[in-house]
């Protein structure tokens, strides 16, 4: 303890006296040494505006890529493709017109003032008249020259395998509009695209065939059952594109008149009620899965025409507006007349004329 007081006397002592000239040049540089330090001192601030330089420099540079791969828009887009647009191609019929809207016309899926096209509830028409001859040349030089078999096998080889990176999956929408934008931004780096269909439009392939080659302007070079390989043409140009304007929301169905009406068109209402007793408590004919290939059903129905007058499918966990669909598409290729869809059940009936002449429609 002594010694430690001794040490703080000391220590005291000496700073009573002023200090020799020698040790105040000491003081004096570990000081400005210490100032100099950069933890200690204020460098930071002068270097903080260079910093702000060089990072609004590198946001600049940014910017002005960004500005530069983006295209700037201008709308109203213009587009020269020869048919209408619609929300779906294959799964709705021109010829039937609406007896109502969800939604008023002047909601365009498209967004306001995005298309130079007037939407009327159901499609956007073309404004300017169709030549379909020109249409047709114009197709026939972006295809070229037919493709040989060794370059079909090459193809298919490919493209037709359930692993392809290039494919588009065609849903209970059929063939949509914005569809045909994904077949093109394939085709960019690939010359076929891969086409896998379900649900109702499988009903009717040739139907959905006819649209995609209408639509896209390309070919189909290979069909098995549900998938489709459609080929891009030996002269198409990704950069010469045809303008596609996407719709921006799925826009609400029109109301339409009534599938199945009270009393079938050709029978009474107590012959009604028979049938439609008498296809409940017959076996079902098929039975249908949720987004299934429907591919034979049409063929299936005409043979069983031809032993039965009423027939019944199941189509269970199908959901009812897939049943409407399939029955209205029955319909209108078998030509029979849907008299009821009960719990998931749809029954079927032949119709008048071919219950006189003895045959089912063929």
């Amino acid at each position: 303890m002594l010694h430690l007081f001794s040490r703080r006397r000391c220590h005291l002592h000496l700073h009573n006296y002023p200090l020799p000239p020698i040790l105040f040049i000491t003081r004096q540089l570990t000081q400005s040494h210490f100032e100099d330090d950069p933890p200690f001192s204020p460098i930071l601030k002068t270097l903080k505006p260079q910093i702000q330089k060089t990072l609004n420099q590198k946001n600049k540079k940014l910017k002005e890529d960004e500005s530069k791969k983006k295209p700037h828009n201008n709308f109203p887009v213009k587009s020269d493709l020869p048919f209408d647009f619609r929300y779906s191609y294959s799964e709705t019929n021109p010829k039937v017109e609406p007896i109502g809207y969800r939604e008023t016309p002047k909601f365009s899926p498209f967004g306001p003032g995005r298309l130079d096209r007037n939407w009327t509830g159901t499609a956007a028409p073309s404004r300017r008249a169709i030549d379909l001859v020109k249409v047709e040349e114009e197709r026939k030089a972006v295809l070229g020259e037919p493709l040989s078999e060794e370059e079909v096998l090459d193809l298919v080889e490919r493209y037709r395998h359930s692993d392809c990176c290039r494919q588009i999956n065609l849903g209970k929408g059929g063939v949509t509009h914005n569809m045909i934008d994904d077949i093109h931004n394939h085709w960019k780096k690939a010359e076929a695209v891969r086409i896998k269909c379900l649900g109702v439009p499988t009903l009717d392939m040739d139907n959905v065939c006819f649209h995609i080659e209408e639509k896209s302007g390309g070919k189909i070079i290979y069909r098995q059952i549900n998938i489709l390989l459609l080929y891009r043409g030996r002269n198409y140009d990704p950069k010469n594109r045809p303008v596609v304007p996407l719709m921006l929301w799925k826009p609400y169905p029109p109301i339409y008149p009534k599938l199945i009406k009270n009393v079938a068109d050709g029978l009474t209402f107590e012959e009604t009620k028979e049938m439609r007793n008498r296809g409940l408590n017959t076996p079902p004919l098929i039975k249908l899965s949720r987004n299934g290939v429907y591919a034979n059903v049409v063929e299936k129905v005409r043979e069983g025409f031809e032993a039965e007058e009423v027939l019944k499918l199941d189509c269970a966990h199908v959901g009812m507006s897939d049943c409407k669909r399939i029955a209205a598409k029955l319909r209108d290729l078998v030509l029979c007349v849907p008299i009821l869809y009960k719990d998931e059940q749809i029954i079927l009936w032949r119709g008048k004329k071919a219950t006189e002449t003895g045959s089912g429609p063929c």
